[in-house]
C-alpha cells in the first residue's frame, strides 16, 4: 500500500536519460520508510536527483546519508577536514585560488570522472550540498554511463564487455619536487582493474565503465589500441543527450549514483571572484562485477572501509 508520506513527494524529470528534481520531503528530518523508498527508487531510475531549499548542517547531512548505506571515510585518499563529522568533506574554492593556475591540456572529456574507481570497491553515491554558492557560474554535469551503453551497436557492445581496464590515480608531474598530491596518492595507493562493461548490482543494467579520470590503460590491447578504444568511449560518454546540467542555489543538494555515472566538476568559477562552498559525503559500494560474472580485482592497495563515526 501507498503511504500517505510518499504521495507528498514528487519527483520531476530533469533531461530525457537522467536526472531528477525531488520535492516535496524535509531532508533536515528522519525520513520515512517509504519517503526512502521513493527517494532510492528516483536515484536508481534517473541516475542522479535534486533537492532545493534543504539547509543541512553537518551532522543531519551525515544523517540523511545515513539512511541511504554506511558512508565511506570524508575523503580515502585526502582526508577530512572536521574531526567532529569524519564522513564530511569539504568541496571548496576561494577568491585567491584564481591565481597561478598551471595551463593544461584540455580534451573535451577533461574533469569528467567517476569517483575513486581506483578503489577495489568505489564509493557507491555521493550527496553533495551547496552551501556558498556563486550567483553564477560553478554549475555541474552528470553523464548516465548505462544510457551510454545502450547507445552503442550490439558489436561494439560484445566486443567491450570482454574486456577490462585498469584504474589508477595518477599525480600530475610536479614541477620542483613531489607535492602533496602526490605524497598522499603514494602513501594510499589503490590500483584496480575493472571490467570495461559492469552490471548495476540494484537495476541489473549494463553500464559502460569507462572512467575518464581514473581508467588508464585496457587489458590485453598494445598502447596504441588502449589509447585509441579509451578516446572512443571518453568521447561517447559525455555526448549531450545522456547528460544533465545543474544550476547550483544555496540549500541545493545532487544525490548521485557513483555506480551508473560520470560528472563533470565546474572550472568556469576559476575566472571569478566567486567564493564556493560544497559538502560531500559519500556512501559505501560494492566490488564491481561484469557482464561475464567476474568481479574486479584489486591490484594495488585496499579496499575502502566505513568511516568510524566520531564519539
Amino acid at each position: 500500500m501507498t503511504g500517505a508520506t510518499e504521495l507528498t513527494i514528487k519527483v520531476a524529470p530533469s533531461a530525457v536519460h537522467i536526472g531528477a528534481e525531488i520535492s516535496g520531503v524535509d531532508l533536515t528530518r528522519t525520513l520515512a520508510d517509504d519517503q526512502v523508498a521513493v527517494i532510492r527508487q528516483a536515484l536508481l531510475d534517473r541516475k542522479v536527483v535534486f533537492f532545493s531549499n534543504q539547509h543541512l548542517d553537518h551532522g543531519q547531512h551525515v544523517a540523511f546519508a545515513r539512511q541511504f548505506g554506511a558512508p565511506t571515510p570524508a575523503h580515502v585518499v585526502f582526508g577530512g577536514q572536521d574531526p567532529h563529522h569524519p564522513e564530511i568533506y569539504s568541496v571548496a574554492k576561494f577568491r585567491t585560488a584564481n591565481t597561478n593556475r598551471e595551463a593544461a591540456m584540455v580534451r573535451p572529456w577533461s574533469g569528467w570522472h567517476t569517483d575513486i574507481t581506483a578503489a577495489i570497491n568505489p564509493p557507491g553515491a555521493s550527496i553533495l550540498r551547496g552551501v556558498t554558492v556563486p550567483p553564477y557560474g560553478g554549475d555541474t554535469q552528470w553523464t548516465n554511463l548505462a544510457a551510454a551503453y545502450r547507445a552503442l551497436s550490439p558489436t561494439m557492445q560484445t566486443f567491450l564487455e570482454g574486456l577490462r581496464g585498469v584504474h589508477r590515480f595518477v599525480p600530475p608531474e610536479p614541477d620542483k619536487g613531489p607535492t602533496a598530491y602526490e605524497d598522499a596518492v603514494n602513501k594510499r595507493l589503490m590500483v584496480s582493474e575493472h571490467p570495461l562493461v559492469t552490471v548495476h548490482p540494484e537495476t541489473g543494467e549494463k553500464v559502460l565503465y569507462a572512467n575518464p579520470g581514473f581508467l588508464r590503460s585496457i587489458v590485453g590491447l598494445t598502447p596504441q589500441e588502449s589509447q585509441n578504444i579509451m578516446t572512443m568511449l571518453f568521447e561517447h560518454i559525455i555526448r549531450p543527450e545522456f547528460t544533465v546540467r545543474f544550476r547550483w542555489e544555496p540549500g541545493s543538494i545532487a544525490f548521485w549514483d557513483n555506480r551508473a555515472t560520470a560528472h563533470l566538476a565546474p572550472t568556469d568559477i576559476y575566472d571569478t571572484e566567486f567564493d564556493r562552498q560544497f559538502y560531500r559525503v559519500t556512501l559505501m559500494g560494492d566490488v564491481p562485477v561484469g557482464a561475464d560474472g567476474l568481479p574486479s580485482t584489486a591490484l594495488e592497495g585496499e579496499p575502502i572501509e566505513p568511516a568510524t563515526p566520531s564519539a
